[in-house]
This record gives structure tokens, C-alpha cells and sequence, in this order.
């Protein structure tokens, strides 16, 4: 099966699906959502295969495919996966069926195309394959592009409350830091020997100065995608008017592109960049942390407290990152993994207790647990995966980061840690508002806050719980794919893991 066109067919079955969604007539809605949900299956199913045909020990980049596009530009249509993209991918095929499963009735109060709806989320999940599977530069800046057209009728077509401002800022700030890109593509294109293949480019000499805003302009396009302090302001308003399955794969995956993109193009191409910019940006990862910690200890909103703990979540990822270590490399990318499957379930999850109150006001809440015990049940597992509780999947991941962090930079570690404080305050002060203590008369009067979890409802969060347990246990078969592919970004900036001391390996050997 190795030599099986994977990366094309993950990319382009998806968007066949969303052209036969699209088409169905929207008098047999159901029949759509079945479709998108057996074509979400089929990518499922076809990246299980991909995982297990990938091999962890022998090349860096696998997979690999190439057809000529615009050869007058050198650019074509070249995809491989590493370890890392690989992961990126499996999150997506296995979020996108779960999104759709929880989104089964999203699309009905707006009075908008059903068909349509299911639709987007299938263009979505092919670009969002696209971009993790390109080994092109333009290849990945055109998906980079495209990527924001699905999400943004997503939120300004079937969201909620400010959906068309929040519509509108999340697709001005992508495009703005889009171009910061583009224009250092085409840089890279010029200096690169007119040429977009990321394994030429990586074997380019490019000058100190150049080679500084080439990487100035890839990184700011990657900090506001992500989103990284100060570039975090769109985030809140599209999480929080954003369905509940778009705003979990917003989260969980589109933000996702950011961190990868630093992993993938910042760091390889340009390593001496990378070193120098590393200090402000291990800065603005720790102010991230705490500043958004804060802000989310202070919502009264539940979708927009989510939003704010995945930017601090992104904090520690950044550290991770620039602390240019294997340990804290293996963390950050991990962490990459099990903030999609922790913040993607705890937006799903609140999704739920939303729709049943017609609120996401904390204030409208309280004992709602007496009324929907499992459902509050499920809501604080996640709160719990969340905050990186030992026993979940998060736990390794930012336990990997701040130790690898710890033996290069002990001020950033320890900076890092309060936000695991903070963490703990933000989400069981929202858990203990909204679903313990003294039961809210107002919610007896609610229809939906006398349903509890269907079997639609568990389906989709049963997988999710299951794998951030597992992972939280025995993360061996996710690092074993991943750490070839961090050692290999280590060398290519060319920096090696600190020596352990001589008294801290004579206290080994005792």
C-alpha cells in the first residue's frame, strides 16, 4: 500500500463528497447528513490504512507524490507526510465524523441550506487535509488561503449571535497575516532558485538579513493563525458565534496550521532565523498563557471561556517550540494532538448543554447536573483532560514541554507552570457554575434541560473520551511517529539536546 496515492485521494474525497452533499435536494436533509457522514467514514477509514502503512523508522517524509501544476513558476502539486503531518491528519479524519454526528440538527434554526451545511464541513476537511499534506510551498499557501472560504459561511451563515462581525474578523485577520505570507513566498521563490519544493528550499544558503524577514513573514502569518498574544483577538468571537462543530474544528485543527507551520517552514528554512527570534517568542508564549488564563477566569460566556483556554493552550505549544529541545519538540507537537481531542470534545460537550438552554451565559446556568447528570458528567471530564489532569492525554504533553523546557530555560518553565493554576481555577469555577451547587428554578421551565446525553450524542463523545484516556496512559504509539520528525526539525536548526550534568548523572547511576 506504500505506493498508494494517499495524500491526493484524503485531499480530493472530501470535496467529491461536499459536490454530491451539495446537489442532494434540501427537501431530504437527512439523506445529506447521512452521505456527509459515510463520506467523513470513508476518510476515516482510508487515514487508518495510511497510519499503519506509514513507517516510523524509515524515511522522513512518506507518502510522497508530485504532479506538475505550473512548471513556468516551478510549482506543482507535491505532497508527503512526516511524523507530524501525520498526526495533524489522523486528528482530522477522526474529528470531522464526530462534528458531523453532534452537528445532526445545528443548521436547522437558521433557516439556512441543510445540504449545504454538511457541505462545508467536507470542503473544510479536504483543505484542511490539503494544507497538512503539502510539500509545496504555494501548494500550502493556497490551502492556507482557501481554508478560511468554508469557515467563514460556516460562522457568518449558521452561527449565532454576531456571526457576521465575527464572520468578518476572523476572515480579515487570516488574510491580512495571508499576505505577510505571500509575500514572503514569493521572496522565498526568488532566493530559492525559483522553485516552491520545500526539500530544495530546506538545502538553500540564504543570506542573515534575508533570511530574518522571510521568517518575519511566515511567522506572523503563523502567530495570528495559531492564534499567539497579540494576535489573539479573533478568536473569542469566532469561537464563540461559531456552531458547536465548527467551532470544535476551528479549535481543535484550523488553529493547528499555525503551530505546524512554524514546525514545518519557520524552523527548517530558516534555522538561524529560528534562533534568533526565539527569545521574543518563548515571551509572547508565556504572556499568552497567563493573559489568557486571566480572561478566561473572568467569562460569563461559555464558548468564549473555551476560546480563551485554547489560547493559553497555544502558549505552551509555542514554548515548546523555541525551547529547541526533542523532549519539549515531542510535547509541543503531542500537545498539538491532545488539545484537538480535548478542547475539540469540551466545545462539542458545551455545545450540547448550550442548545438545550438556548444560552451560553454561565449566569443562565447552575445545578444544571441535577437535570442532565451525565451530560455534566462528560462536561467535567473534559474540563478535567482541559486543564491536563494526570491520567488524561494533555497531562504528558505539557508535562514533555515543561520539562524540555525546564533544562534550557528554567525562567519560562517556571513562568509557564502557574498557568496549570490558573487552569485549574478557570475550569472548575465554569464546571462548578454551570452544573453544580443549587439548582437554577429557571431551568425546570426549559424543555431540552430535561434531556440528557441521546445515543447520537454519546456516539460522538465515547471516542474521544476513550482516546484522551489512552493517550493519557500510553502515548508510546503517537511519539514513536512523532519524535523521528522532532529530531529531524532539531537538526535542521542544528541544535542538540543539553548534556545531562556530572552530579546529575552520578545521582542517575546511584
Amino acid at each position: 500500500m506504500s505506493n498508494f496515492p494517499f495524500l491526493s485521494v484524503l485531499t480530493v474525497a472530501p470535496l467529491v463528497g461536499a459536490l454530491v452533499v451539495a446537489f442532494l435536494p434540501r427537501r431530504s436533509p437527512e439523506l445529506a447528513k447521512q452521505v456527509a457522514f459515510a463520506w467523513s467514514l470513508l476518510v476515516l477509514v482510508l487515514s487508518v490504512v495510511m497510519w499503519v502503512s506509514f513507517n516510523a523508522g524509515g524515511d522522513r517524509f512518506q507518502f510522497r507524490e508530485s504532479y506538475s501544476w505550473i512548471p513556468n513558476w516551478g510549482v506543482s502539486f507535491t505532497f508527503a507526510a512526516d511524523g507530524i503531518a501525520l498526526v495533524m491528519l489522523m486528528l482530522i479524519a477522526v474529528l470531522v465524523p464526530l462534528v458531523i454526528l453532534a452537528s445532526w440538527h445545528d443548521a436547522e434554526s437558521s433557516k439556512r441550506s441543510i445540504p449545504v451545511y454538511f457541505a462545508l464541513l467536507l470542503i473544510l476537511e479536504s483543505t484542511m487535509i490539503g494544507v497538512f499534506a503539502a510539500a509545496d510551498v504555494f501548494l500550502f499557501y493556497v490551502f492556507f488561503e482557501v481554508m478560511l472560504v468554508p469557515m467563514y459561511f460556516l460562522i457568518g451563515s449558521y452561527g449565532g449571535h454576531q456571526r457576521q462581525y465575527a464572520a468578518v474578523k476572523f476572515f480579515l485577520y487570516s488574510l491580512v497575516g495571508g499576505l505577510f505570507m505571500l509575500a514572503a513566498v514569493i521572496g522565498l521563490w526568488v532566493v530559492g532558485g525559483k522553485t516552491f519544493d520545500w526539500q530544495a528550499l530546506s538545502q538553500v544558503d540564504i543570506s542573515t538579513g534575508t533570511e530574518r524577514w522571510l521568517f518575519l513573514g511566515f511567522f506572523l502569518a503563523f502567530a495570528i493563525k495559531a492564534p499567539f498574544f497579540p494576535f489573539h483577538t479573533w478568536l473569542p468571537d469566532a469561537g464563540g458565534a461559531a456552531p458547536a462543530g465548527a467551532a470544535a474544528l476551528l479549535v481543535g485543527v484550523l488553529d493547528k496550521v499555525g503551530t505546524f507551520g512554524i514546525l514545518r517552514y519557520c524552523l527548517p528554512l530558516f534555522p538561524e532565523a529560528s534562533k534568533w527570534f526565539a527569545p521574543w517568542a518563548l515571551a509572547l508564549g508565556v504572556i499568552g498563557i497567563i493573559y489568557a488564563a486571566l480572561l478566561a477566569v473572568g467569562q460569563n460566556d461559555l464558548k468564549r471561556l473555551v476560546s480563551y483556554t485554547s489560547i493559553a493552550h497555544f502558549g505552551f505549544i509555542g514554548v515548546g517550540i523555541f525551547a529547541f529541545t526533542t523532549q519539549a519538540g515531542t510535547g509541543a507537537v503531542l500537545y498539538m494532538l491532545n488539545h484537538g481531542l480535548a478542547t475539540g470534545l469540551l466545545f462539542l460537550v458545551v455545545g450540547m448543554l448550550v442548545a438545550r438552554r438556548g444560552s451560553a451565559l454561565i449566569s443562565d446556568f447552575g445545578g444544571a447536573g441535577k437535570l442532565v447528570p451525565v451530560l455534566a458528567g462528560v462536561l467535567f471530564f473534559a474540563g478535567l483532560a482541559s486543564l491536563a489532569l494526570p491520567g488524561t492525554a494533555p497531562f504528558i504533553s505539557e508535562f514533555l514541554v515543561l520539562i524540555g523546557t525546564f533544562t534550557v530555560n528554567k525562567p519560562v518553565a517556571v513562568i509557564a507552570t502557574l498557568g496549570i493554576i490558573l487552569a485549574a481555577a478557570y475550569v472548575l469555577w465554569m464546571v462548578q457554575r454551570t452544573t453544580q451547587g443549587t439548582l437554577n428554578p429557571a431551568l425546570t421551565e426549559v424543555d431540552g434541560m430535561r434531556r440528557d446525553l441521546n445515543l447520537r450524542e454519546k456516539v460522538v463523545v465515547a471516542p474521544l473520551i476513550a482516546l484522551i484516556v489512552l493517550l493519557g496512559f500510553y502515548p508510546k504509539p503517537v511519539t514513536d511517529v512523532i519524535n523521528p520528525a522532532v529530531q529531524a526539525t532539531m537538526d535542521d536548526i542544528g541544535r542538540t539536546d543539553p548534556a545531562p550534568s556530572v552530579g546529575t548523572v552520578q545521582e542517575a547511576a546511584k
